[in-house]
């Protein structure tokens, strides 16, 4: 009898890995409700409000494809802004990536006062994007700043007006855009850095190879995941971004700096169409999305390769 009330060795597994599940769903549960309440429940309500009209003072009214075509074929904004978001994102990735590796190859040399260099690269990521994008901002005045004095004195008459111009606006955004960030990746790419065995470099140096011949066949092999989590990150923050925008040039001059997460920003806040801007803001994430399976399908079959 004492042996039949007794709980076997089966039943205490199984109540001892309920009870580690229990606790695992436990520390998950937080995350996954503010996932589902701040990011699923709004992405399946913005993808329902594409196809209606809602004010937010009026009832939603279902209109169909009606925002599409009128995306597609009336605004002339849209297209501007695509135009400029593919233009911000085609320059700010290539050259923060390039800029963040060459910064790592350098502070990963045994040079005097390294650590002091890796914070002061570091330092713009991790201030406020605000006072980052004043100082810019100041050092980049057509009339008054540092930059522009530096080119008079050099003999340039008419030296850009930087952000007062519809040519070079964006190419100062780019500017603080690469600023701010390249010091994250240049940790990045030097966390990848210090992961490759010196034994390569030296056996590749025993072989003969030159410099170029080592970053080619040991380190770029080495790094090239990193530089595909990188790019992957660069890509979907450059085509979300507006914050830089909204603080610098309010999409000015013109439209000139105008992106498409911008343009869904004064659809929505300034404008009130809250149904337009949700179906851009689909035709975005069909964009981000289509980017990002090319990306895994380029990497998979780039490091099969390798």
């Amino acid at each position: 009898m004492d042996k039949l009330s007794r709980p076997n060795k089966g039943d205490r597994g199984s109540n001892l890995k309920r009870k580690k599940t229990l606790v695992a769903y436990s520390f998950i549960l937080p995350s996954l409700t503010g996932f589902f309440v701040f990011t699923f429940v709004p992405i399946i309500f913005s993808l329902i409000l594409a196809f209606c009209q809602w004010d937010s003072g009026n009832p939603i009214q279902f209109v169909g494809l009606k925002n599409f075509f009128y995306m597609f074929l009336k605004d002339k904004s849209f297209w501007i802004s695509l135009k400029n978001t593919i233009y911000y994102t085609a320059v700010t990735v290539p050259l923060t990536m390039a800029i963040a590796l060459f910064l790592a190859i350098l502070m990963n040399k045994p040079l005097k006062g390294r650590v002091f260099f890796r914070s002061v690269l570091f330092f713009p990521y991790v201030a406020s994007l605000v006072a980052i994008a004043v100082v810019w901002m100041a050092l980049f005045n057509p009339e008054i700043g540092p930059v522009n004095s530096i080119l008079r004195a050099l003999g340039v008459v008419n030296p850009p007006r930087w952000a007062a111009s519809t040519t070079w606006a964006m190419p100062t955004i780019i500017g603080l855009t690469v600023w701010k960030g390249m010091g994250y990746y240049m940790i990045v790419y030097l966390a990848a850095l210090q992961g490759i065995s010196k034994d390569l470099y030296e056996a590749a140096a025993l072989d003969g190879a030159n410099r170029w011949q080592q970053f080619l066949n040991v380190t770029w092999p080495g790094i090239t995941p990193t530089t595909f989590y990188i790019l992957m990150m660069l890509m979907v923050t450059t085509f979300k971004s507006y914050d830089i925008m909204y603080i610098t040039t309010q999409g000015g001059p013109g439209e000139s700096t105008k992106v498409l997460a911008y343009h869904i920003f004064n659809q929505a806040f300034v404008n009130s169409k809250f149904g337009y801007a949700s179906a851009v803001s689909m035709i975005l994430l069909v964009i981000i999305l289509s980017v990002t399976l090319l990306q895994f399908k380029f990497e998979k079959k780039f490091t099969s390769n390798i």
